[in-house]
Protein backbone atom coordinates (compact mmCIF):
# COMPACT_ATOMS: atom_id res chain seq x y z
CA UNK A 1 0.00 0.00 0.00
CA UNK A 2 1.29 3.45 -0.80
CA UNK A 3 1.87 5.57 2.23
CA UNK A 4 0.46 9.01 1.67
CA UNK A 5 0.33 12.17 3.70
CA UNK A 6 -0.43 15.77 2.99
CA UNK A 7 1.99 18.38 4.26
CA UNK A 8 2.46 22.11 4.19
CA UNK A 9 5.81 23.85 4.53
CA UNK A 10 8.68 25.45 2.72
CA UNK A 11 11.38 24.08 0.55
CA UNK A 12 14.57 26.05 0.66
CA UNK A 13 18.24 25.80 -0.03
CA UNK A 14 20.94 26.71 2.41
CA UNK A 15 24.21 26.02 0.70
CA UNK A 16 26.07 28.66 2.59
CA UNK A 17 29.08 28.21 4.79
CA UNK A 18 28.21 27.01 8.26
CA UNK A 19 31.62 26.87 9.94
CA UNK A 20 30.35 26.52 13.48
CA UNK A 21 28.53 23.22 13.74
CA UNK A 22 26.58 22.25 10.65
CA UNK A 23 27.74 18.95 9.25
CA UNK A 24 26.78 16.70 6.37
CA UNK A 25 26.90 12.96 6.28
CA UNK A 26 29.90 11.46 4.51
CA UNK A 27 28.01 10.77 1.30
CA UNK A 28 26.91 14.36 0.78
CA UNK A 29 28.68 15.97 -2.14
CA UNK A 30 28.60 19.63 -1.17
CA UNK A 31 27.41 19.56 2.44
CA UNK A 32 28.08 22.95 3.95
CA UNK A 33 31.19 23.68 1.97
CA UNK A 34 33.04 26.97 2.01
CA UNK A 35 32.55 27.27 -1.73
CA UNK A 36 29.16 25.67 -2.38
CA UNK A 37 27.86 24.82 -5.79
CA UNK A 38 24.93 26.87 -7.02
CA UNK A 39 21.86 24.70 -6.81
CA UNK A 40 18.28 25.51 -6.12
CA UNK A 41 16.60 22.59 -4.36
CA UNK A 42 13.34 23.46 -6.04
CA UNK A 43 13.88 27.12 -6.60
CA UNK A 44 11.67 29.15 -8.83
CA UNK A 45 13.13 28.99 -12.29
CA UNK A 46 16.91 29.05 -12.41
CA UNK A 47 18.73 25.89 -11.46
CA UNK A 48 21.98 24.19 -12.27
CA UNK A 49 22.38 20.45 -12.48
CA UNK A 50 25.21 19.04 -10.40
CA UNK A 51 26.47 15.51 -10.32
CA UNK A 52 25.96 13.96 -6.90
CA UNK A 53 28.24 11.52 -5.18
CA UNK A 54 25.63 9.38 -3.44
CA UNK A 55 25.86 5.86 -4.85
CA UNK A 56 23.38 3.99 -2.70
CA UNK A 57 20.44 4.86 -4.95
CA UNK A 58 20.22 6.16 -8.50
CA UNK A 59 17.88 9.02 -9.40
CA UNK A 60 14.50 7.86 -10.68
CA UNK A 61 14.25 7.69 -14.45
CA UNK A 62 11.96 10.66 -14.79
CA UNK A 63 11.44 13.00 -17.69
CA UNK A 64 9.45 16.03 -18.72
CA UNK A 65 5.82 15.00 -19.03
CA UNK A 66 6.04 12.25 -16.41
CA UNK A 67 3.05 12.38 -14.06
CA UNK A 68 3.07 11.59 -10.34
CA UNK A 69 -0.11 10.50 -8.56
CA UNK A 70 -1.99 11.11 -11.84
CA UNK A 71 -1.80 14.75 -10.92
CA UNK A 72 1.64 16.35 -10.84
CA UNK A 73 3.11 16.68 -14.33
CA UNK A 74 6.87 17.23 -14.33
CA UNK A 75 7.98 19.98 -16.68
CA UNK A 76 11.59 21.02 -16.01
CA UNK A 77 14.35 19.52 -13.91
CA UNK A 78 16.06 22.29 -11.92
CA UNK A 79 18.36 20.19 -9.71
CA UNK A 80 19.81 16.70 -9.97
CA UNK A 81 22.09 15.86 -7.06
CA UNK A 82 22.93 13.06 -4.64
CA UNK A 83 20.34 10.69 -5.99
CA UNK A 84 17.39 13.08 -5.85
CA UNK A 85 15.99 15.50 -8.41
CA UNK A 86 13.92 18.68 -8.13
CA UNK A 87 11.40 19.76 -10.73
CA UNK A 88 9.12 22.55 -11.76
CA UNK A 89 5.76 20.86 -12.28
CA UNK A 90 2.06 21.50 -12.78
CA UNK A 91 -0.69 20.37 -10.44
CA UNK A 92 -3.28 19.46 -13.05
CA UNK A 93 -6.02 19.10 -10.46
CA UNK A 94 -5.72 22.66 -9.16
CA UNK A 95 -4.14 24.07 -12.33
CA UNK A 96 -1.20 25.71 -10.67
CA UNK A 97 2.59 25.51 -10.79
CA UNK A 98 4.31 23.55 -8.03
CA UNK A 99 7.80 22.33 -7.22
CA UNK A 100 8.59 18.67 -6.61
CA UNK A 101 11.54 16.87 -5.00
CA UNK A 102 11.74 13.21 -6.05
CA UNK A 103 13.94 10.41 -4.74
CA UNK A 104 13.77 6.61 -4.69
CA UNK A 105 11.99 5.09 -1.72
CA UNK A 106 15.14 3.10 -0.93
CA UNK A 107 17.32 6.22 -0.92
CA UNK A 108 19.37 6.51 2.26
CA UNK A 109 17.60 9.75 3.18
CA UNK A 110 14.05 9.00 2.01
CA UNK A 111 12.69 8.44 5.51
CA UNK A 112 14.27 11.59 6.93
CA UNK A 113 13.02 13.69 4.00
CA UNK A 114 9.46 12.51 4.56
CA UNK A 115 9.76 13.14 8.30
CA UNK A 116 11.15 16.63 7.72
CA UNK A 117 8.38 17.56 5.31
CA UNK A 118 5.65 16.28 7.60
CA UNK A 119 7.01 17.90 10.74
CA UNK A 120 7.61 21.20 8.96
CA UNK A 121 4.07 21.08 7.63
CA UNK A 122 2.74 21.33 11.15
CA UNK A 123 4.22 24.82 11.47
CA UNK A 124 1.85 26.24 8.87
CA UNK A 125 3.65 29.59 8.92
CA UNK A 126 3.02 31.67 5.75
CA UNK A 127 6.52 33.12 6.03
CA UNK A 128 7.77 29.76 4.76
CA UNK A 129 7.15 28.28 1.34
CA UNK A 130 4.53 25.63 1.99
CA UNK A 131 4.83 21.90 1.38
CA UNK A 132 1.61 20.74 -0.26
CA UNK A 133 2.11 16.98 -0.30
CA UNK A 134 4.61 14.43 1.06
CA UNK A 135 4.10 11.03 -0.50
CA UNK A 136 5.60 7.57 -0.81
CA UNK A 137 4.19 5.44 -3.62
CA UNK A 138 5.38 3.29 -6.53
CA UNK A 139 8.91 3.05 -5.08
CA UNK A 140 9.26 6.83 -5.05
CA UNK A 141 9.21 9.48 -2.37
CA UNK A 142 8.26 12.97 -3.42
CA UNK A 143 7.63 16.28 -1.71
CA UNK A 144 5.42 18.81 -3.48
CA UNK A 145 5.77 22.48 -2.53
CA UNK A 146 4.58 25.90 -3.52
CA UNK A 147 6.03 27.58 -6.58
CA UNK A 148 6.28 31.36 -6.30
CA UNK A 149 6.56 32.87 -9.78
CA UNK A 150 6.35 36.43 -8.44
CA UNK A 151 9.19 35.97 -5.92
CA UNK A 152 12.86 36.84 -6.44
CA UNK A 153 15.79 35.18 -4.68
CA UNK A 154 18.08 37.36 -2.61
CA UNK A 155 20.86 36.01 -4.84
CA UNK A 156 19.25 37.69 -7.84
CA UNK A 157 18.45 40.92 -5.98
CA UNK A 158 22.10 41.32 -4.98
CA UNK A 159 23.33 41.18 -8.56
CA UNK A 160 22.13 44.78 -8.86
CA UNK A 161 24.00 45.91 -5.74
CA UNK A 162 23.54 46.00 -1.94
CA UNK A 163 20.07 46.46 -0.50
CA UNK A 164 18.97 49.84 0.81
CA UNK A 165 19.18 49.99 4.63
CA UNK A 166 15.41 49.77 5.05
CA UNK A 167 15.19 46.74 2.74
CA UNK A 168 18.05 45.02 4.58
CA UNK A 169 16.36 45.82 7.90
CA UNK A 170 13.06 44.35 6.70
CA UNK A 171 14.80 41.24 5.40
CA UNK A 172 16.70 40.45 8.58
CA UNK A 173 13.69 41.31 10.76
CA UNK A 174 11.31 39.02 8.89
CA UNK A 175 13.78 36.16 8.44
CA UNK A 176 14.91 36.23 12.08
CA UNK A 177 11.32 36.36 13.32
CA UNK A 178 10.28 33.46 11.11
CA UNK A 179 13.24 31.33 12.17
CA UNK A 180 12.61 32.12 15.84
CA UNK A 181 9.07 30.79 15.39
CA UNK A 182 10.39 27.65 13.69
CA UNK A 183 12.92 26.95 16.43
CA UNK A 184 10.23 27.34 19.09
CA UNK A 185 8.60 24.34 17.42
CA UNK A 186 11.88 22.43 17.29
CA UNK A 187 12.53 23.01 13.58
CA UNK A 188 15.82 24.16 12.07
CA UNK A 189 16.78 25.14 8.54
CA UNK A 190 20.56 24.47 8.39
CA UNK A 191 20.79 25.51 4.72
CA UNK A 192 19.71 29.13 4.97
CA UNK A 193 21.45 31.13 2.25
CA UNK A 194 20.68 33.77 -0.42
CA UNK A 195 19.04 31.13 -2.63
CA UNK A 196 16.63 30.23 0.17
CA UNK A 197 15.36 33.75 0.89
CA UNK A 198 12.78 35.21 -1.48
CA UNK A 199 11.16 38.62 -1.76
CA UNK A 200 7.65 38.60 -3.16
CA UNK A 201 6.16 41.24 -5.42
CA UNK A 202 4.42 42.72 -2.36
CA UNK A 203 7.73 43.16 -0.53
CA UNK A 204 7.33 40.28 1.90
CA UNK A 205 10.26 37.95 2.59
CA UNK A 206 9.71 34.19 2.55
CA UNK A 207 12.02 31.29 3.37
CA UNK A 208 12.33 28.13 1.33
CA UNK A 209 13.56 24.75 2.55
CA UNK A 210 12.86 24.58 6.27
CA UNK A 211 14.21 21.19 7.43
CA UNK A 212 13.55 19.57 4.03
CA UNK A 213 16.66 20.66 2.17
CA UNK A 214 18.93 19.73 5.06
CA UNK A 215 17.28 16.30 5.09
CA UNK A 216 17.82 15.95 1.35
CA UNK A 217 21.54 16.59 1.90
CA UNK A 218 21.95 14.62 5.11
CA UNK A 219 22.96 17.74 7.03
CA UNK A 220 22.66 18.05 10.79
CA UNK A 221 23.98 20.35 13.50
CA UNK A 222 24.81 19.90 17.16
CA UNK A 223 23.82 23.55 17.73
CA UNK A 224 21.08 24.26 15.18
CA UNK A 225 20.03 27.60 16.66
CA UNK A 226 23.55 28.97 16.48
CA UNK A 227 23.98 27.60 12.94
CA UNK A 228 20.80 29.28 11.69
CA UNK A 229 21.62 32.52 13.51
CA UNK A 230 25.04 32.69 11.89
CA UNK A 231 23.41 32.06 8.53
CA UNK A 232 21.06 35.03 9.08
CA UNK A 233 24.10 37.14 9.92
CA UNK A 234 25.69 36.08 6.63
CA UNK A 235 22.52 37.05 4.77
CA UNK A 236 22.54 40.51 6.35
CA UNK A 237 26.25 40.92 5.67
CA UNK A 238 25.71 40.07 2.01
CA UNK A 239 22.71 42.38 1.77
CA UNK A 240 24.72 45.31 3.16
CA UNK A 241 28.00 44.78 1.31
CA UNK A 242 27.27 42.65 -1.77
CA UNK A 243 30.09 40.43 -0.45
CA UNK A 244 30.04 36.92 1.02
CA UNK A 245 31.50 37.09 4.56
CA UNK A 246 33.98 34.25 4.05
CA UNK A 247 37.08 33.90 1.92
CA UNK A 248 35.51 31.90 -0.89
CA UNK A 249 33.15 33.32 -3.49
CA UNK A 250 29.58 32.02 -3.33
CA UNK A 251 26.10 32.82 -4.67
CA UNK A 252 27.53 35.16 -7.28
CA UNK A 253 29.22 37.22 -4.55
CA UNK A 254 32.92 37.81 -4.02
CA UNK A 255 34.32 36.57 -0.75
CA UNK A 256 36.44 38.65 1.61
CA UNK A 257 40.17 39.11 0.96
CA UNK A 258 42.17 36.15 2.18
CA UNK A 259 44.10 36.37 5.46
CA UNK A 260 42.12 39.43 6.57
CA UNK A 261 39.51 37.66 8.65
CA UNK A 262 35.95 38.73 9.26
CA UNK A 263 35.73 42.51 9.12
CA UNK A 264 32.59 44.48 9.89
CA UNK A 265 30.38 45.47 6.95
CA UNK A 266 30.95 49.20 7.57
CA UNK A 267 34.67 48.55 7.09
CA UNK A 268 34.02 46.87 3.74
CA UNK A 269 31.87 49.54 2.16
CA UNK A 270 31.41 53.20 2.99
CA UNK A 271 28.06 54.53 4.10
CA UNK A 272 26.70 51.31 5.59
CA UNK A 273 24.23 51.70 8.44
CA UNK A 274 26.24 51.30 11.66
CA UNK A 275 23.51 49.53 13.61
CA UNK A 276 22.92 46.94 10.87
CA UNK A 277 26.67 46.42 10.52
CA UNK A 278 26.96 45.66 14.24
CA UNK A 279 23.91 43.40 14.11
CA UNK A 280 25.46 41.34 11.31
CA UNK A 281 28.63 40.90 13.34
CA UNK A 282 26.74 39.88 16.48
CA UNK A 283 25.01 37.10 14.52
CA UNK A 284 28.03 36.04 12.46
CA UNK A 285 30.63 35.97 15.22
CA UNK A 286 28.27 34.34 17.69
CA UNK A 287 30.93 32.23 19.34
CA UNK A 288 31.98 35.30 21.34
CA UNK A 289 34.58 36.62 18.89
CA UNK A 290 33.27 40.18 18.98
CA UNK A 291 35.89 41.73 21.22
CA UNK A 292 36.57 44.56 18.79
CA UNK A 293 33.03 45.86 19.12
CA UNK A 294 32.15 44.61 22.60
CA UNK A 295 28.56 43.64 21.82
CA UNK A 296 27.06 40.47 23.19
CA UNK A 297 26.81 37.85 20.43
CA UNK A 298 23.42 36.61 19.26
CA UNK A 299 23.39 32.82 19.45
CA UNK A 300 19.72 32.13 18.68
CA UNK A 301 17.16 33.64 16.29
CA UNK A 302 15.19 34.72 19.36
CA UNK A 303 18.17 36.74 20.64
CA UNK A 304 18.55 38.24 17.18
CA UNK A 305 14.89 39.27 17.15
CA UNK A 306 15.38 40.94 20.53
CA UNK A 307 18.49 42.78 19.29
CA UNK A 308 16.60 44.01 16.24
CA UNK A 309 13.78 45.22 18.45
CA UNK A 310 16.22 47.27 20.52
CA UNK A 311 17.52 49.09 17.43
CA UNK A 312 16.08 52.45 16.38
CA UNK A 313 13.58 51.72 13.64
CA UNK A 314 14.95 52.24 10.15
CA UNK A 315 12.39 54.09 8.10
CA UNK A 316 11.94 53.71 4.35
CA UNK A 317 13.54 56.40 2.21
CA UNK A 318 11.47 59.47 1.56
CA UNK A 319 9.82 59.40 -1.85
CA UNK A 320 11.50 61.61 -4.37
CA UNK A 321 9.83 65.02 -4.52
CA UNK A 322 8.59 66.04 -7.91
CA UNK A 323 8.01 69.73 -8.34
CA UNK A 324 4.52 70.51 -9.62
CA UNK A 325 4.29 72.15 -13.02
CA UNK A 326 4.40 75.89 -13.00
CA UNK A 327 1.07 77.58 -12.66
CA UNK A 328 -0.13 78.67 -16.05
CA UNK A 329 -1.82 82.05 -15.90
CA UNK A 330 -4.46 82.58 -18.50
CA UNK A 331 -5.46 86.05 -19.51
CA UNK A 332 -8.73 86.80 -21.13
CA UNK A 333 -9.12 89.72 -23.42
CA UNK A 334 -12.36 91.54 -23.16
CA UNK A 335 -13.95 92.30 -26.48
Amino acid sequence: MAERSTAAVDVADNSGEQPLTAKADQSTADGVAKNPERDTDGSEGQGSDAEGSLKQASPPELHSGHKLARRYRLEECVTRLDGFSSWRAVDEKLRRAVGVHVLPADHARARSVLAAARSSALLGDPRFVQVLDAVEENDLVYVVHEWLPDATELTTLLTAGPLEPHDAYQMVSQVASAMAAAHREGLAHLRLNPNAVLRTSTGQWRIRGLAVNAALRGISSDTPQRTDTEAIGALLYAALTQRWPYEDDAYGLSGLPKDVGLVAPDQVRAGIHRGLSELAMRALANDGATASRHEAPCTTPEELVKAIGEMPRIRPPEPAFTAPPEYQRTTYQQG
